[in-house]
């Protein structure tokens, strides 16, 4: 199981490199958050899960990101950068799962 979601996580991955970044979004904070920074972060967080287990500090940043995905999203109110970020949550919520399966 833990194979398909690392599979799953590399084809999220090059799916999110391949949407173009929401230009309205650039240097814009939602909820307190730098949105280039949030996408950034989760990116970052996964590419660390892909390579192996994260430290103690990084999987409580995974964690804490994952938590601000709900308001972020409900402030959103363009239609593509929606959809754009909520693949990111997506991206850093399948992470955390795989940080969870290797706690097992």
């Amino acid at each position: 199981m833990l194979k398909e979601k690392l599979e799953e996580l590399a084809q999220m991955m090059a799916d999110h490199l391949a949407r173009p970044f929401p230009p309205d979004y650039r240097g814009l904070d939602v909820e307190g958050r730098d949105m280039v920074l949030l996408d950034a972060d989760a990116y970052g967080y996964a590419a660390g899960v892909r390579e192996g287990r994260l430290s103690e500090k990084q999987r409580a940043g995974l964690m804490r990101l994952t938590s601000a995905f709900a308001g972020i999203l409900l402030a959103i109110d363009d239609e593509y950068a929606a959809g754009y970020y909520t693949h990111v949550r997506d991206m850093a919520v399948l992470a955390a799962e795989i940080e969870c399966l290797r706690e097992k």
